[in-house]
């Protein structure tokens, strides 16, 4: 049990109850610090900040636990709500506002906390990054896809979301939801969701191709791009020559295009 601060009254008989650790449910925490924080950032933080947070939370209550879910999403949310994403490769973090010190890297996509400025920078939790690096949360291309190619040779990396390696179904969920679009991270998920079927000989830019187990995204009628294990990076081919390819290494075909 953490006790209230010394400068908080002790509480009455009928209320004692309020200071009590009470259970938090793990599913909804968890729900409340992925869904509000950075897809790539969370490896920066520390969950033990999280949980000193909702100690503090459960002192705060002047009421019974019951209302857990409005309590968490009253303290968290806004404190946890990003503004800026991050629209290149990978964008270096700084300790101060210039670029003499840099202590980690953002991925593509990395949502932030604005918290300050000065000149060239932007602050955030974990440090400073450059203005120029960044895009507010709302913003959209009419493209999705349009900067597809800044992870052409990037290695794949089986459950990999960043320039540190990426595979197959987060390539297209990485810019879907960059642009504000919900995408499922699996690909016999995004099979299910996307609804608009296209048949091979219509395929077009920005058409989604899917195997078992396997997308690629066309970028015309005749090349696409994915993270493809078996070469073990990132990279364009031609669509005749994949599906020839899979089929004959893999004994797959095609199951299904889409168009978003």
């Amino acid at each position: 049990i953490r006790r209230p601060p010394r400068s908080t009254p002790k509480p009455s008989s009928a209320s004692s109850d309020v200071y009590k650790r009470q259970e938090v449910p793990d599913k909804l925490l968890e729900y409340q610090y992925y869904m509000n924080l950075l897809s790539e950032e969370v490896e920066f933080l520390d969950k033990s900040k999280i949980v000193t947070q909702r100690d503090d939370i459960i002192l705060d209550i002047e009421e019974p636990y019951s209302n857990w879910k409005e309590i968490i999403n009253k303290n968290f949310s806004n404190y946890l709500k990003p503004t800026h994403k991050v629209h290149i490769l990978k964008a270096r973090i700084y300790k101060f506002p210039n670029n003499r010190k840099k202590t980690n890297e953002l991925s593509f996509g990395s949502k932030v906390k604005i918290t300050n400025y000065k000149a060239k920078f932007f602050k955030f939790s974990k440090g400073w990054i450059n203005k120029k690096d960044v895009k507010p949360i709302s913003y959209k291309e009419k493209d999705p896809f349009k900067k597809i190619n800044l992870f052409r040779n990037i290695k794949y990396k089986w459950g990999g979301k960043s320039f540190k390696g990426i595979d197959c179904s987060a390539l297209i969920q990485l810019f879907l939801n960059f642009n504000n679009k919900f995408c499922p991270r699996d690909a016999k998920d995004q099979l299910k969701y996307f609804k608009k079927n296209i048949k091979l000989k219509n395929i077009k830019k920005n058409d989604i191709i899917y195997w078992k187990g396997h997308v690629a995204l066309a970028l015309s009628k005749r090349k696409l791009i994915h993270a493809y294990g078996p070469m073990k990076k990132t990279l364009i081919m031609g669509i005749d020559q994949t599906i020839k390819k899979i089929e004959r290494t893999a004994k797959l075909k095609v199951i299904g295009i889409k168009r978003i």
